[in-house]
C-alpha cells in the first residue's frame, strides 16, 4: 500500500503571510518610536516664548518642540509649562548662557526639575539634570528624561498623567558676588511615543490641572528683557493642549499584533488541518499476483 500526500499551498501561504506579519509589526514598532509630528513642527517657529515665569503661577507656556528662551539674572527661578499627552516620553533640554568668564568669581551649580499638573516632582530616567559649571565655561547644559505618560494610574502612585508638565531653571550654587549678573536661558521640550509596551487600561476624565488655549486677543505683551510673565499671549500658568486634543493617540502597536496574531492563528488551524487530513483522496495499488 502507498500513500499519496501532497502538501497543501495553504501552508506555504500560510507562512508567507507570517514574514510579512513580522515584518509589518516591526515597521509599526519603529513607527512608534518615532518623535511625534510635534516635537519638531514648531521648533524654529516665531511664535516661540521669549520669556520665563518667576513662579507654578505665571509659568510661561510652549508647546513641544519649542525652544523657549528667557533672558534674567543669576539666581532667579526661571519657569515654563507645556503639555504631555499619554503615551509619550517627554525629554526636555535647558542650556543656560553664563556671563563673561572675567566677570565671574568661581564654578557654578545649575538645575533642571521636572514637575506634573499637581507640582509633584518627576524623577529622571536618564540625564544629567545637574550640572556644575567652571569658572571659565561659556555655557552649561541640563538634560531630563521623564518616565512615560501613563493615562491613568492608582491614586498612591506618582505615575506621570496627562497634562501640564512645569520645567523649573535655576542656579544652586555660586559664589555670592555672582548673584544677579545676566544669564541667557534656552530650554526645549519633545517627545516620542512609546508604543503599546506602556500600554494601560483605564484613563483620566480630564488632564491634570486647567489647560487652556492661547487667547492672544487679551493679552498685553510684557516689557522686553524681563523675565516675568504676567502679561503674556498665554494665559500664565496653564498649557495649550495638544493640538489634536488630549488622549487622542489611540492607536499603538497592540492592534497590530493583536490582529496578526488572530490572523495567523486562524491561518495555522486551517493548515494543520489541511496537512493532518491530506489532499482528501487515498490511492490503493494491488501488489502483483495477487
Amino acid at each position: 500500500m502507498r500513500i499519496n500526500r501532497i502538501v497543501p499551498r495553504s501552508a506555504l501561504a500560510g507562512l508567507a503571510v507570517l514574514a510579512g506579519l513580522a515584518l509589518f509589526g516591526g515597521a509599526g514598532t519603529a513607527a512608534a518610536d518615532t518623535p511625534s509630528p510635534s516635537s519638531s513642527s514648531s521648533a524654529g517657529g516665531s511664535d516661540a516664548p521669549s520669556q520665563a515665569g518667576t513662579a507654578f503661577r505665571t509659568a510661561t507656556a510652549a508647546r513641544q518642540g519649542q525652544h523657549a528662551t528667557a533672558s534674567a539674572s543669576t539666581g532667579d527661578y526661571l519657569y515654563w509649562v507645556f503639555p504631555a499627552d499619554a503615551g509619550q516620553s517627554a525629554t526636555v533640554d535647558a542650556t543656560v548662557k553664563l556671563p563673561e568668564a572675567s566677570a565671574r568669581h568661581g564654578a557654578s551649580t545649575w538645575q533642571l526639575d521636572v514637575y506634573d499638573g499637581l507640582r509633584r516632582r518627576q524623577s529622571c530616567q536618564y540625564g544629567s539634570q545637574t550640572r556644575v559649571a567652571a569658572a571659565d565655561a561659556e555655557s552649561v547644559t541640563m538634560t531630563c528624561h521623564l518616565r512615560t505618560v501613563r493615562s491613568w494610574a492608582e491614586p498612591w502612585a506618582n505615575d506621570p498623567l496627562p497634562g501640564s508638565y512645569y520645567i523649573r531653571l535655576t542656579v544652586l550654587d555660586l559664589p555670592q558676588e555672582d548673584l544677579g549678573l545676566p544669564v541667557r536661558a534656552e530650554v526645549v521640550a519633545t517627545s516620542s511615543g512609546s508604543g503599546g509596551a506602556h500600554a494601560v487600561d483605564g484613563s483620566l476624565a480630564s488632564p491634570l490641572t486647567a489647560v487652556t488655549a492661547p487667547d492672544a486677543s487679551s493679552a498685553t505683551p510684557a516689557p522686553s528683557g524681563t523675565s516675568d510673565t504676567a502679561g503674556a499671549a498665554t494665559p500664565a500658568g496653564t498649557a495649550a493642549g495638544p493640538e489634536d486634543g488630549w488622549s487622542s493617540g489611540w492607536w499603538s502597536d497592540r492592534w497590530i499584533w493583536t490582529v496578526g496574531g488572530g490572523i495567523l492563528g486562524a491561518l495555522a488551524g486551517v493548515a494543520g488541518y489541511s496537512m493532518a487530513r491530506g489532499p482528501g483522496r487515498l490511492s490503493y495499488r494491488r501488489p502483483p499476483g495477487v
